[in-house]
């Protein structure tokens, strides 16, 4: 049987424009859905309304058009998808791996602290106090996915072998949350099964995210894709470069120059000319010159902006 077509996406929140750490996973992703004959998406996650900027999406889309990006098809863009995400909660329920959770965050923090082994890789782990029912008096604000004590592996084609058991290092985790809206990891693999995304390439922030996202497409009955997660650009502080941390929006009139420093940081070694080449020509040089087996086999990299 021939292998699906490949499929890649770059998935950007619309939270502020773009900076050199879109830029890595914006490159990375392209070039290795084009070295491989594939299609690229662009997919704008604009799911949480409270945090979009006014004019980022546009923003977001003109900066890749001026870095020379070719996405194919239409972007597509969460806030109008909740349908697709509603259905998928409604299969969660049915097949009863939901429940509805009464807790509030100051709940959660006060029972870690009287149990210090609730404490987990992504934050604080919910210790179940709602997973047999709300309390008499309780109403629901979160929806909360059940999880197994049982490990979850994949093979990261960049960070190796990862696995993770969620009950233990993650726990029940939010689907729905208190506000209405549907989780970014119900959303993600949702998105990922309806475009049909063969293979997803980010940042390494999103690396303890995966299993979760891989636990959720075995409920759902989805392929799992392929994994790729590129070391995240950092400041000195070894902060993810984002706009909390004060991130430079890109400049595409300065595009040849910060694409040359992506694909440094991506251990490309581009040739120094191409540093002030045209973009055509140095997307042209990427092109024939792109390995993956050359990205940096770690999760962060201090970039000096």
């Amino acid at each position: 049987m021939n292998p699906a077509p490949y499929i890649g996406r770059f998935a950007p929140s619309p939270t502020g424009p773009l900076h050199f750490g879109s830029l890595v996973a914006a490159v990375a992703s392209y070039l290795e859905a084009r070295t491989n004959q594939g299609k690229w998406l662009v997919r704008l996650e604009d799911l949480d309304g409270p945090r979009e900027i006014a004019g980022a999406a546009d923003a977001i889309l003109k900066t890749l058009e001026g870095f020379g990006f070719e996405w194919d098809g239409t972007v597509v863009y969460q806030s109008r998808r909740n349908d697709l995400y509603q259905s998928a909660f409604e299969a969660l329920e049915a097949q009863h791996s939901l429940y509805p959770c009464g807790c509030t965050r100051k709940e959660i923090a006060d029972s870690v602290l009287l149990h210090q082994a609730l404490k987990g890789i992504d934050g604080l782990i919910y210790p179940g106090t709602c997973r047999h029912g709300l309390a008499s008096g309780k109403t629901a604000r979160a929806w909360r996915i059940k999880t197994q004590s049982e490990n979850i592996s994949f093979d990261d084609a960049i960070q190796g072998q990862i696995t993770q058991n969620l009950a233990q290092e993650i726990g029940d985790f939010v689907l729905k949350r208190a506000d209405g809206l549907f989780a970014y990891q119900l959303a993600v693999v949702v998105d990922d099964a309806a475009q049909r995304v063969t293979h997803i390439l980010r940042g390494a922030d999103l690396l303890d995210s995966t299993p979760r996202q891989i636990y959720l497409q075995r409920l759902l009955g989805t392929s799992q894709p392929h994994y790729a997660h590129i070391p995240v650009a950092t400041n000195l502080q070894g902060e993810k470069l984002s706009k909390q941390t004060l991130a430079l929006a890109l400049n595409p009139s300065a595009a040849s120059q910060q694409l040359w420093q992506a694909l440094d940081f991506l251990g490309q070694q581009p040739p120094l000319e191409l540093a002030k080449a045209k973009v055509s020509e140095l997307w042209a040089w990427s092109h024939a010159h792109w390995e993956l087996q050359s990205i940096p086999k770690v999760r962060s990299i201090y970039y000096r902006q």
